[in-house]
């Protein structure tokens, strides 16, 4: 089954609600799940063979919709960055 297009030129913004996100290709799974992401797009955020990286999705009536695909060693350093001040609030209680 082809992927659906959105019909926006690549690296519009999307309709995800984000305002941040660009459509940057399109790609096809295969029959055995897998997909490749473009040497373009790999050059540009470094991803080299061998790197970890989290897929986060997002849910709209009950199904997922949209994914994210960022870097697991940046990951890590976002929840840091947003979950330590919280976490020092709580520690003061």
């Amino acid at each position: 089954m082809a992927p659906k297009k959105s019909g926006k030129p690549a690296g519009e913004s999307c309709d995800c609600g984000m305002g941040c996100c660009n459509i940057e290709s399109v790609v096809t799974v295969d029959e055995r799940g897998q997909m490749v992401l473009p040497k373009e797009l790999r050059e540009r955020a470094g991803i080299k063979a061998g790197d970890k990286l989290a897929i986060i999705s997002w849910q709209k009536d009950g199904k997922v919709c949209c994914f994210s695909i960022i870097k697991a060693d940046e990951f890590g350093g976002m929840l840091k960055d947003m979950l330590g001040p919280i976490m020092g609030d709580f520690g003061k209680q």
